[in-house]
C-alpha cells in the first residue's frame, strides 16, 4: 500500500466533505482516506456517514485533541501496513503534482522521514518549515523557496506532513500531552534524534486559509501554544529548564500585559493560565478550564 490519508473532523462537517472531495482527484486506487471523527456533536456524527463518500471513518468517542484523534488514523495506517501516511488538515488543499513531487522525493530519499509542501493562504506565505519552538514564539520561515530546493527544518508544519510509517514504528506517534499544538515539532525532533531529516520541498505548495476563528478559540490556542512550550522544554531542553521556563515566562508576562491594557479580559485568562500550568506541570486537555478562566 501506498499512502494513507488521515484528516481530523471536529464539528466542520463542510470543510471535511470538501477536502476529501479535493482529494480524490489525485487519490491512487491501493490510497485510503481515513476521517478520524474527533467527538463531533451528535448532529453531525449522523450526516458524516453519507459526506465522506469512499473514505473509511474512525470514532474516537470524545474529544482527543489534535494527537490523540490523528493517532487513530496513524495507528490504522501502520496496521494496514501503508508506506507513507499523510496528515491532512480539513481546510487546506494540495494539488496531484505536489503529492507527486513529494512521494518521489520520499521514495529517492530514503534519509527523509517527514516531508511537506510550502504553506500558503492565496499569494501570502504562511510557512516554509519551522524552527525550534524552545526558542521563539514565532518559529515559521518565511522566505520562499526555489523550485527543487530541499530546506532541512526542525519540524514540518502539522497542515500538511507526509510522514513514513517505518519511521512511527521506530519513534512512536503524536504526544498527546501537547492536546493542540507542539506535538508536530516534537514528533519531528524525536525524528531527527533517530537520524532522520525532516524537510520542505520548495515548489511544491498547499493552500491553507487562515481560520477566521471566534474569541473563544482564540482563547484555547493561545493557552496551548504558550503552555506547551514548557512540555517541550521538560522533554528536550532539560539541561536549559531554568533559562527557558524563564524565557517563557517572560513572554507570558509580555501577552498578559498587552491583553490587560487592551481590555482583553478572556485572553488575559488563557495566558495566565498556560503559564500557570506550564509551571505546575499541568498538561493534556484542558478546554473547559480555559473557556471558563478557571485557575484551580
Amino acid at each position: 500500500m501506498r499512502l494513507a490519508i488521515v484528516i481530523l473532523n471536529w464539528n466542520q462537517l463542510a470543510d471535511t466533505a470538501v477536502c476529501i472531495q479535493a482529494c480524490t482527484h489525485w487519490l491512487h486506487p491501493e490510497d485510503q482516506i481515513w476521517v478520524v471523527d474527533n467527538g463531533s456533536e451528535a448532529a453531525e456524527q449522523a450526516q458524516l456517514q453519507q459526506a465522506v463518500g469512499t473514505a473509511s471513518i474512525l470514532w474516537s468517542g470524545a474529544n482527543l485533541g489534535f494527537g490523540g484523534g490523528n493517532n487513530l488514523g496513524l495507528q490504522a495506517a501502520i496496521d494496514g501496513e501503508f508506506q507513507y501516511v499523510l496528515l491532512l488538515n480539513n481546510d487546506a488543499r494540495l494539488a496531484e503534482t505536489a503529492v507527486a513531487q513529494l512521494i518521489h522525493t520520499l521514495d529517492q530519499q530514503p534519509e527523509i522521514g517527514m516531508i511537506g509542501p510550502e504553506i500558503w493562504d492565496g499569494d501570502r506565505l504562511l510557512s516554509a518549515g519551522g524552527k525550534d519552538i524552545a526558542q521563539a514564539l514565532a518559529t515559521h520561515h518565511s522566505q520562499p523557496m526555489q523550485p527543487g530546493e530541499l530546506r532541512q527544518v526542525a519540524y514540518v508544519p502539522g497542515t500538511c506532513i507526509f510522514m513514513r510509517t517505518a519511521v512511527l514504528q521506530k519513534i512512536g506517534l503524536l504526544d498527546e500531552a501537547y492536546f493542540f499544538g507542539g506535538e508536530v515539532a516534537d514528533l519531528c525532533t524525536r525524528a531527527r534524534q533517530a537520524g532522520y531529516q525532516c524537510a520542505i520541498l520548495g515548489g511544491t505548495q498547499a493552500q491553507h486559509q487562515l481560520e477566521r476563528s471566534a474569541e473563544q478559540r482564540h482563547q484555547l490556542h493561545i493557552y496551548y501554544v504558550l503552555r506547551n512550550r514548557f512540555l517541550f522544554v521538560q522533554k528536550f531542553r532539560p539541561q536549559q529548564k531554568t533559562r527557558l521556563y524563564l524565557f517563557w515566562s517572560w513572554q507570558i508576562a509580555r501577552l498578559w500585559l498587552h491583553a490587560l491594557l487592551t481590555r482583553n479580559w478572556a485572553r488575559a485568562r488563557a495566558v495566565a493560565l498556560a503559564g500557570w500550568d506550564g509551571w505546575n506541570g499541568r498538561f493534556g486537555g484542558q478546554n473547559a478550564r480555559v473557556t471558563k478562566g478557571e485557575i484551580a
